[in-house]
């Protein structure tokens, strides 16, 4: 009697059901990866830093007011660290949030669709800059000119790293409230013009305080931006480790959590108070970015959910309760910031740009009094498309300061030969080798591992505690600054599983840096596929594994490769992850084996930067090969979104 078939689509399920059930043990592993990762992370610079805690006592150590391991009397004192790393914080916040708002506004609301889709590239593109050519810049350029502006002895200072950590947030803030105020639902500003009010009156009145918490969110996620650089602080604040006297001063060096780990890390005598202490800094570190993150998460969560609402139980939609809210507040809260900074100006002496800020609040005051509502949009839209075109100038300024002094000196020879004369010579060929092997290992690691977590995530169970868990757990690992993957790397890759300096001991830090991005990008790849077509394929007898094999995942390809790229052009220019785990400044030969060390392009543009004087002509030739790698990966990125959003639809 032959099978019919119904009883032959019941027999391939049967046969089927142990590779199903293999896939998802398999996919479940994956997804856990980042919990894994996380804990193993904070356990291991807990374990290192407990005995700093218990030798030096956690409340001295978090309220003492001076940091010197090399003195007669050892002392380990935070202050100085937590409070360079707030000025600058601060300070770089003070400088991006009015740029990166007015561009958002700018993107959103003023911009045509052509010039949308030249900005927004253009912003992605400063996000994808180094942040080791961001240092590079600042110390050439920025350092120079606040000495010779300021005429102080030394431009390396809390403005100069206030500024380039304000460069550094821009992209993450207008993006974040670009979003935010692009979400903001469209009858909102329909029912506004029905009222008569002009454009700038809904943009201010109704469509930024609709935002306000994206654009919160936004503010916070440049915060922790901020907070967790390494490479370009380390290079532009002078890295002293004082209180500046007094606190106000802008022109004083200072010295940031992560400036003082880039720095002490690599010669301190392993197992020692002062290497403990280190750790306990790290702890610091990690613990005031985990509050950041997840407080723009909880903010985020919020956002979304008072989106998701629809009615509130007054029969009004929820965004619109938020901006009766928040409304009343946002002149007051204008006021407030103009009279801070207005103060703050004054307190560092710095009268001119007081008079400057004082003239501006009137003049703004008296043109709302005395002009009429088209003569006051005009006015604020021009200054709105001024610092829009302040932020591409920019990206023009730094692009053609490297690319113009750094491009002749590109040469064959320069690409193809190993460094002599401690990199004044030579060229930089095991270097891009070097750099490439790094790439290749990391993301041949994390791709399946963040391809697996997502299908597991988004085809293999349903939100509940262990889903959002995992997820938070993503968010924090993305958060984490890239010095806390240095460090622990090092203590766990190079000291404890006895891998030295080498390879495959960067490639599993870079690797452990990236997973996130490839987990969220490919989870947006994957929701992205319709239901329909995952239930088309089930009612035809496919299981789960052949519907994600051959139904959800190949139109996921595009996204996901998007999301892989992306996290190649990160990996390719980071420093702190690996200048503990993996690369020496000079090597004359390849790497013979995963367990040998390896020259980089970042490490070798920070060392030649800050250690090799007169070698000028290299340092812009080795920016230059490193930023139009960096840009040629995100430029790829780039146009395959922008190929597959025109050509998919479903």
């Amino acid at each position: 009697m032959n099978p019919t078939g119904s009883d032959r689509s019941l027999f391939k399920r049967f046969m089927y059901r142990p590779v199903e059930h293999g896939v998802k043990i398999l996919w479940f592993l994956c997804a856990i990866s980042s919990i894994i990762a996380i804990f193993c992370i904070l356990g291991f610079l807990l374990f290192d830093a407990v005995p700093a805690f218990i030798d030096i006592g956690l409340i001295p150590f978090l309220t003492g007011e001076r940091w010197d391991p090399s003195s007669t009397i050892p002392k380990y004192g935070t202050v100085p660290l937590v409070v360079g790393t707030l000025l600058v914080t601060f300070g770089a916040m003070a400088f991006a949030v009015p740029l990166g708002l007015a561009s958002a506004i700018y993107i959103a609301e003023l911009a045509s669709p052509r010039m949308r889709g030249i900005l927004k590239p253009a912003v992605e593109l400063l996000a994808g800059i180094p942040s080791v050519v961001y240092g590079f810049f600042g110390l050439v350029i920025l350092v120079r000119l606040i000495q010779d502006w300021a005429h102080v002895s030394s431009g390396e200072s809390v403005l100069a790293g206030s500024i380039l950590l304000g460069i550094m947030a821009l992209p993450t803030i207008i993006s974040v409230s670009e979003d935010a105020l692009s979400s903001v639902p469209r009858f909102l500003k329909e029912g506004s013009f029905a009222l008569g009010a002009t454009h700038w009156q809904t943009i201010a009145k109704v469509l930024v305080p609709a935002a306000i918490p994206g654009i919160t969110a936004a503010i916070i996620l440049g915060i922790g931006r901020a907070v967790g650089e390494t490479m370009a602080v380390l290079m532009v604040t002078g890295n002293a480790a004082i209180v500046p006297d007094p606190i106000w001063n802008i022109f004083s060096p200072v010295r940031t959590l992560t400036g003082t780990l880039g720095i002490e890390m690599g010669e301190v005598a392993i197992g020692s108070l002062h290497y403990h202490a280190l750790f306990g800094v790290a702890v610091l570190l990690l613990a005031i970015t985990l509050i950041i993150n997840l407080l723009s998460l909880e903010i985020m969560k919020r956002l979304n959910q008072s989106q998701c609402k629809g009615k509130d139980t007054c029969g009004r939609n929820s965004c619109a309760v938020i901006t009766d809210r928040l409304t009343p507040f946002v002149p007051y809260l204008s006021h407030i910031l103009l009279l801070a900074a207005f103060i703050f100006l004054l307190g560092i002496g710095l009268w001119q740009l007081a008079v400057i800020l004082a003239g501006g609040v009137i003049s703004a005051h008296m043109i709302e009094r005395f002009c009429r509502k088209q003569q006051i949009q005009k006015i604020w839209f021009s200054g709105i498309s001024i610092l829009m075109g302040l932020v591409v100038c920019i990206l023009i300024f730094i692009m053609y300061d490297i690319f113009s002094h750094g491009l002749p000196h590109v040469t064959i020879p320069f690409l193809t030969l190993p460094p002599s004369n401690l990199g004044r010579g030579g060229g930089i060929f095991p270097a891009i080798v070097g750099t490439f092997y790094l790439i290749l290992g990391s993301i041949a690691l994390a791709l399946p591992l963040g391809i697996g977590a997502a299908i597991y995530l988004v085809e293999y169970t349903r939100e509940n505690l262990l889903t959002r868990l995992i997820r938070t757990a993503t968010d924090l690992l993305n958060g984490t600054p890239s010095i806390v993957f240095g460090l622990f790397g090092f203590t766990f890759l190079v000291i404890y599983l006895n891998l030295g300096i080498s390879l495959i001991a960067g490639i599993i830090t870079l690797s452990l840096m990236v997973l996130p991005t490839i987990i969220r990008t490919t989870e947006e790849a994957l929701r992205s596929v319709p239901d329909s077509i995952r239930e088309g394929s089930y009612a035809l007898g496919a299981t789960k594994w052949q519907t994600v094999r051959r139904v959800i995942l190949p139109p996921a390809i595009p996204g996901i490769i998007t999301g892989a790229i992306l996290s190649i052009g990160r990996a390719a220019g980071e420093t702190a992850p690996i200048m503990f785990t993996a690369v020496v400044f000079m090597q004359r030969r390849l790497p013979g084996s995963v367990f040998d060390p390896v020259m980089a392009l970042p490490y070798h543009l920070y060392v030649l930067a800050t250690n090799v004087p007169g070698a000028r002509d290299n340092q812009y030739a080795t920016a230059v090969v490193l930023l139009v790698l960096v840009i040629a990966i995100y430029g790829i990125a780039i146009v395959i979104r922008t190929h597959f959003d025109r050509k998919v639809r479903w």
